[in-house]
């Protein structure tokens, strides 16, 4: 079914150079943070040390570009701030920066095992909670963590509403049948856009992303401005009016929170068209009709109100999707907002209708890869007597374990505070960061958290998060410092799949996330005769057995460092979607689903509809007086990744502090300044960041930076996290009816400035 394809006239993985210098080929991933894409790098090495970095241009995809973060690595990689050993501190003195106390890692697994046994005696295995971030190689290996090593359900995501693409996969997964979708960007070929197997989107919709800088969920998204300059145009959605905004054909710069209007207004001007792709409906998609209903009730004139865009706009970019191919890129957009189910539905059937799923130049439909095995399906521990027997937060979210078998991040919370429905007793957090980023209220989580008996950390840097929380502190290695996996557009096999190769020697005794893992594998199951467990590179081969036709070994793959995984198109028509092998889509009905199933048995709407912001001033005109402003947030730097690289000079002097982006014409009544420190204030918490003038956002519409913290201030003081921390200004679980996306990015706020 699938063709790896590696490029046999690329520079070796290493070699050497006349002064001594080693060349190496790596796939850039995390830690330092950046999303999946795997960016090619040359490495140069000398007597085991960083001399510098460059692109790789024999990497098929990013072909020698990098982003700012990549070209500082070494700065990262070299900073005196990393920590370079395992560190203690008793329970009482969470908090102190006095207390820690270096140690061996066979002290550090020691104490980390002896709580883990005393605490699941006491309360039972779910007690033991693993914390993951996102977008980091680690992620990989939370539910490994969590349920191998450890034998607990409790994997936990800390952000709220699970906010971060779980919401568009629930979306993709119930009415298309796949779990994730993305632009066709050719990246399977290698000729890429010269292949005769792919074709030029004609309109590239992008909705609620900004891909140059987030290279989002593993999308190059440089491969926008490639299609681009081949012809595609750009119709790209956002409250800001970003680079692509002012270089797209079409620009839909709509009220924050109002996603789900405007991608039915646009469905119902395509349906009204009459050309659609009927013989596509009629064969592959089930409940057209009532889908069509619904839309009658989104006339782009009444759309056009809700959304503050032109009612032109609408029907002109309704034109342009009826053309094919098209495809369709969305973004964090979707996933934060309460409504965020029914913006996935709207959209995914936008582009169904019109014939442009899984075909050349579309939509391309992808496969569970990796990563995302764990999310769905049943849990691989064995329930004991006594314990619950649902996850936390099922029984009021069903739909959560349909899509991400995982507690549910709101439920998590109110669990830590009062002990119902089980006791968190013991924590293991690994590449998150979450009082500086990710959940609402961090106060509340503090805690909830600083109360519970155990709590180990690693990272790569003392965090708010483990300088006020952590017991044990372990030190975690960089990409260029360990061997691992990179997947391209993570959850499908449709794309590139690279070797992170471990280029140089570690600074001080530090581990990768999959050897702690191991480690503690070995000490806690040493009845364990599984191959995986052996060591890095068993583990890394078996990583690889999920990929389909996929007999290639670790050793071999980093080798050859990086490889194309080319799928079939309309899978749909082969019966390579169904697991008994017959044509259709991976859904109840064998089809498309635009009258969804599955919402219906989770007792939602099974069409798509639009919800009102419930905390903007129309849903609650009693937060108009106090906080007139509209606040949106998430928006991406290329100097960071979410709460990342804050101890980077050469990146702070590019973007040295959290900002709020003001229309001047705001600014003006508000008597702020350019460069003014603020406060922005909501009625959940305030903040302070600093003005930036900018009419690239909306009269009354702020946008603001988060996941800011200051590491260059005292430990003690848990570098001022509570001045700056976005999260403080989001309400605790103000969510969708299936407990899927959060008001993230639209919120009532006021601004004022900081005396």
């Amino acid at each position: 079914m699938a063709q790896l394809h590696f490029d046999e006239s690329a520079a070796p993985v290493q070699v050497s150079l006349e002064d001594g210098t080693k060349v190496f080929r790596t796939s850039a991933w995390a830690p330092p943070g950046c999303h999946g894409v795997g960016c090619g790098l040359k490495v140069f090495v000398k007597d085991g040390k960083l001399i510098k970095v460059e692109g790789d241009p024999d990497q098929p995809i990013t072909k020698g570009r990098l982003c700012p973060r990549c070209m500082a690595i070494k700065d990262y990689v070299e900073h005196p701030d990393r920590l370079k050993y395992p560190m203690k501190r008793a329970r009482e003195f969470r908090g102190r920066a006095d207390k820690w106390q270096r140690i061996s890692w066979d002290e550090a697994y020691g104490i980390i095992i002896e709580k883990w046994k005393s605490i699941r005696e006491r309360f039972g295995k779910n007690s033991i909670g693993v914390f993951a971030g996102t977008g980091r190689e680690a992620s990989r290996y939370h539910f490994t963590m969590a349920q191998d090593v450890f034998g607990s359900n409790t994997a936990i995501q800390s952000i709220s509403g699970w906010s971060c693409i779980i919401p568009r996969m629930a979306g993709m997964s119930w009415v298309i049948g796949a779990p994730y979708l993305e632009i066709d960007n050719a990246i399977g070929f290698p000729e890429r856009y010269d292949s005769d197997k792919w074709e030029c989107p004609k309109y590239i919709l992008n909705w609620g992303r900004d891909p140059l800088r987030s290279n989002p969920d593993g999308l190059w998204g440089h491969s926008l401005i490639d299609m681009m300059k081949r012809g595609a145009k750009l119709i790209n959605v956002d409250p800001r009016v970003n680079w692509l905004s002012t270089r797209a054909e079409y620009y839909l710069q709509l009220r924050p929170g109002t996603d789900a209007a405007l991608a039915l207004g646009i469905l119902n001007e395509v349906i009204q068209s009459g050309e659609y792709d009927k013989e596509f409906v009629e064969r592959w998609t089930y409940g057209f009709d009532e889908l069509a209903a619904r839309a009658t009730e989104y006339p782009a004139e009444r759309v056009a109100g809700i959304c503050e865009v032109d009612a032109k706009l609408i029907k002109a970019v309704a034109r342009c999707l009826i053309e094919r191919p098209s495809t369709l890129s969305m973004g964090l957009a979707v996933d934060q907002n309460p409504n965020s189910i029914q913006i996935a539905h709207a959209l995914l059937a936008i582009f169904a209708i019109t014939g442009n799923i899984d075909v050349p130049g579309g939509v391309f439909l992808g496969q569970p890869l990796l990563m995302f095995q764990a999310l769905q399906g049943e849990s691989s521990v064995e329930e004991e007597p006594g314990e619950p027997e649902i996850g936390i937060g099922h029984d009021v979210y069903p739909a959560l374990p349909a899509v991400a078998n995982t507690p549910h991040p709101d439920i998590v919370l109110e669990c830590l505070e009062t002990g119902r429905p089980q006791r968190i007793e013991f924590a293991y957090i690994l590449n998150t960061n979450p009082l500086a980023c990710m959940p609402a209220q961090p106060q509340r989580w503090y805690e909830a958290l600083r109360k519970i008996e155990f709590i180990a950390c690693a990272d790569i840097f003392m965090t708010p998060t483990m300088a006020a929380l952590a017991d044990v502190v372990l030190p975690v290695c960089t990409s260029l410092e360990r061997d691992g996996i990179v997947t391209n557009n993570q959850a499908s096999m449709h794309g590139q799949l690279g070797a992170m190769v471990n280029a140089i020697d570690r600074i001080g005794d530090t581990k990768s996330d999959l050897e702690i893992a191991i480690d503690l594998h070995k000490r806690i199951h040493p009845e364990c005769t599984e191959e995986k467990w052996r060591d890095v590179e068993s583990f890394l081969t078996s990583d690889l057995k999920p990929v389909r036709d996929c007999d290639i070994t670790f050793p071999e793959l980093k080798e050859r460092v990086f490889g194309q995984y080319e799928l079939e198109y309309k899978k749909y028509e082969k019966g390579l979607l169904r697991d008994d092998g017959q044509p259709g889509f991976r859904t109840p009905t064998g089809r498309i689903e635009l009258y969804c199933s599955m919402l219906v048995s989770v007792g939602e709407d099974p069409l798509p509809y639009y919800l009102e912001p419930p905390l903007g001033h129309i849903a609650r005109p009693e937060f108009a007086k106090d906080y007139p402003l509209t606040m949106t947030s998430g928006a991406r730097r290329f100097t960071s990744f979410h709460s990342e690289h804050r101890q980077i000079e050469r990146l702070r002097e590019i973007h040295p502090w959290p900002t709020v982006q003001i229309n001047p014409a705001t600014a003006e009544k508000l008597g702020i300044a350019q460069g003014a420190w603020v406060y922005i204030e909501t009625p959940w918490g305030k903040v302070k960041e600093v003005a930036d003038l900018t009419p690239i956002v909306k009269e009354d519409v702020v946008s603001c930076d988060h996941g800011w913290w200051y590491p260059e201030r005292k430990e003690e003081d848990l570098f001022d996290i509570w001045e700056t921390s976005f999260n403080q200004l989001m309400p605790h679980r103000v969510v969708g009816k299936t407990g899927f996306g959060a008001p993230y990015k639209c919120l009532p706020c006021k601004v004022y400035r900081a005396e």
